[in-house]
């Protein structure tokens, strides 16, 4: 098969990593990719929003598959234009996508189809006074969400009224997140421990991939603000077998069966975002796509033909004896830019990629290259990711940190707890 990848971060790097090892694969483009891809396939200099120009490349190279990594693309509907022209596409069309693009819109479907998720309200820019209103007898903690794609930095956890009707101030008046803050979502609190499942589906049936757990915080112990994710683990232990099936049948085969009712049938990832207490999974939140940085932990976990399960649920029948687990455990961590989810500088000589590449694998999430050199290129740089072949998580932590440690950058950050939860 020839296959395009649409993406240029961590997660494109895993997937590429992972397709490439398929024996169904003939060529590989990433569009646009970045200075770890091109070792795995061709990177095509050109934007992941240009439709018009994907869609010639996949007639021109005869793209047997298009792989779509982040959600912008989705949510814009690349997928529909592809497969309008007869393409095969693993990622959902865009009134699918919604329930990623919108807040508001899972949480109605969620409501609407008894599946299990916090309470909440919603409120637009123009109803501000109501939503002070709202929030000055509210419960604390609660969480308050800009609506729209915030590229996963967009969830305040507010422990009082001022801090809530700050955060509705950032949100609707300084515009923090743009147009994705001008509706927002106040929902009550989930108590517990969070945990992520991916579930690859053809609309219909699915598989759930091994679950993980991400570090949202920018700080140890989880503090600070919110991030697109600063490492993560595979498998939870968070979620025994019992949970699995709680998760499967309370929440993404209702879920699929919604989308479907509601006339937009999801073709690809779904990611859910959970909260566990007491065996009881909840939702905290729908994503349209492989999550980051979980995706570089999980696929290591996976034997068998990863291409072949893309390829089979895009084409409407998933196999699901295409992949298992390997019995194996990883540990993501990545390399951050200091002063990250903020203002951070870039433009760093990155040393130590080889010396690190004999104990991990290092997946590049804001690289360029310039001559010889690798540079750092944005606020989360790089994913170191180990593997071991047993379920050990501490080795793995082990193995992980101690492939980070070769690196160096000027103003580099990690956390230094990835995977501590799951060793208590």
């Amino acid at each position: 098969m020839n296959v395009l990848l649409i993406g240029s971060g961590g997660r494109e790097h895993a997937l590429a990593y992972k397709i490439k090892e398929s024996p169904s694969l003939n060529k590989l483009y990433i569009l646009p990719g970045n200075p770890g891809t091109q070792t795995l396939g061709e990177n095509i200099s050109a934007k992941a929003d240009d439709k018009q120009f994907i869609l010639s490349f996949c007639k021109e190279k005869n793209i047997d598959l298009v792989v779509i990594g982040p959600e912008k693309p989705l949510v814009e509907g690349l997928s529909d234009i592809l497969i309008e022209n007869n393409l095969k596409v693993f990622g959902p069309k865009m009134n699918a996508a919604e329930i990623e693009a919108h807040k508001s819109f899972a949480k109605w479907l969620m409501a609407k189809y008894n599946i299990p998720t916090a309470g909440y309200r919603e409120f637009n820019s123009s109803s501000f006074d109501e939503a002070v209103e709202y929030l000055s007898s509210s419960n604390y903690p609660c969480v308050i969400k800009a609506d729209g794609l915030a590229a996963g930095k967009g969830v305040i956890i507010c422990n009082d009224f001022s801090e809530a009707k700050s955060a509705i101030e950032d949100l609707f008046v300084k515009k923090i997140f743009g147009t994705a803050g001008e509706k927002i979502v106040v929902e009550e609190f989930l108590q517990g421990e969070e945990a992520s499942i991916f579930a690859i589906t053809d609309g219909d049936d699915f598989i759930c991939l091994p679950a993980a757990q991400d570090h949202k915080r920018i700080g140890n112990n989880d503090t600070g603000k919110n991030t697109g994710g600063m490492g993560a683990y595979s498998p939870a232990p968070l979620v025994t077998n019992v949970i699995l099936e709680k998760v499967k049948n309370e929440i993404i085969k209702p879920t699929l069966a919604a989308l479907r009712k509601e006339d937009r049938k999801f073709v690809g990832c779904l990611y859910c975002g959970l909260m566990i207490k007491n065996e009881v999974p909840k939702v905290v939140e729908f994503n349209c796509r492989f999550g980051d940085p979980e995706t570089q932990a999980v696929l290591f976990l996976l034997e068998g033909d990863f291409l072949k399960l893309l390829y089979s649920a895009a084409s409407g029948r998933i196999d699901k004896q295409s992949v298992r687990y390997n019995g194996g455990a990883s540990v993501c961590v990545v390399a951050a830019s200091s002063g990250y989810p903020d203002s951070y500088k870039t433009g760093y000589k990155i040393s130590g990629l080889t010396e690190a590449s004999n104990d991990a694998i290092v997946f590049h999430a804001g690289t360029k290259s310039e001559g010889d050199y690798v540079l750092t290129n944005g606020g989360r740089v790089l994913g170191v990711t180990s593997f071991v072949a047993e379920n050990n998580l501490k080795l793995a932590k082990e193995k992980a940190y101690s492939a980070l440690s070769k690196i160096s950058f000027e103003n580099i950050y990690y956390r230094t707890d990835i995977s501590d939860k799951a060793l208590k």
